[in-house]
């Protein structure tokens, strides 16, 4: 039985986390801007695009980033077969980010949805090379159990296009993929505020992960912390239980005549 007054951190790749809302670095107004929108957020984890960063440049938003307190989480942004996601995460590792990886295998330029089949084909070579594998991947109960079984150290099913705003679209999705594998499942694109983020985690989400909604708000360092709140109230609300709906009414307050329970 759960018990709503206690919860365990997120669990990924052998490591644990407090914070369930994974932020990116893409899009904001600022490096300055960006670093206070993680520090509001309370995130652990911060994605960057390994394809949109120029290392040698004299500064770079990795300059921003406390690389003591945040994990950095290369992402294979833009690839569009397997072979270039895995090429991209080598380099990203080479370059000294991370040999962990959010993997996207983009299989539609105007959707940006997944091509799951080469995404499953750089998953399972990946993991082989010892990287920790965080998969993008369609809201697919059969796709989402596929990557578990080819080592991914969670799913992540879109909840929209990304950068739409549009919330979860498929909610019973998320919640069947959530019954159907044991590793953390973190719901990737589409949230917009924070009612969709809260949306994701009371379906039972173990986290969420987004950039536009925060780096597109009219004040992102309040989207930010709005997030965060969401992330915590909906997780809060998951552990609890939620009421059963009714089809009727149903009185708060019984009748005077109605036995006592």
């Amino acid at each position: 039985m759960r018990n709503p007054a206690r919860d365990a951190p997120l669990e990924l790749g052998g490591r644990s986390f407090r914070s369930r809302l994974i932020l990116g670095t893409g899009k904001y107004a600022s490096f300055e801007l960006m670093r206070d929108c993680h520090a509001a957020s309370g995130c652990e984890i911060v994605t960057v695009a390994v394809r949109r960063v120029d290392l040698s440049a004299k500064e770079t938003l990795i300059d921003y980033i406390p690389r003591d307190r945040l994990l950095l989480l290369p992402n294979t942004a833009d690839c569009y077969t397997a072979a270039a996601a895995v090429r991209t995460a080598r380099l990203g590792r080479e370059a000294g980010l991370s040999d962990w990886v959010k993997l996207e295998v983009i299989g539609d330029r105007r959707t940006l949805y997944p091509d799951t089949g080469e995404l499953l084909q750089a998953t399972r070579e990946l993991v082989a090379e010892g990287f920790h594998v965080l998969p993008y991947t369609s809201d697919d109960v059969v796709v989402a159990k596929k990557l578990e079984d080819a080592g991914a150290a969670a799913v992540m099913p879109l909840g929209a296009p990304i950068g739409s705003g549009l919330g979860i679209q498929n909610r019973n999705n998320i919640a069947l993929i959530r019954e159907a594998v044991s590793v953390p499942v973190i719901v990737d694109a589409g949230v917009g505020t924070a009612s969709d983020a809260a949306v994701a985690m009371e379906l039972g989400a173990d986290g969420v992960l987004m950039n536009t909604a925060v780096a597109e708000a009219k004040d992102p360092r309040r989207m930010a912390r709005a997030m965060r709140l969401a992330v915590e109230g909906g997780r809060l609300a998951w552990l609890a239980g939620r009421m059963p709906r009714r089809r009727y009414a149903s009185a708060s307050s019984p009748p005077a005549d109605a036995p006592l329970a």
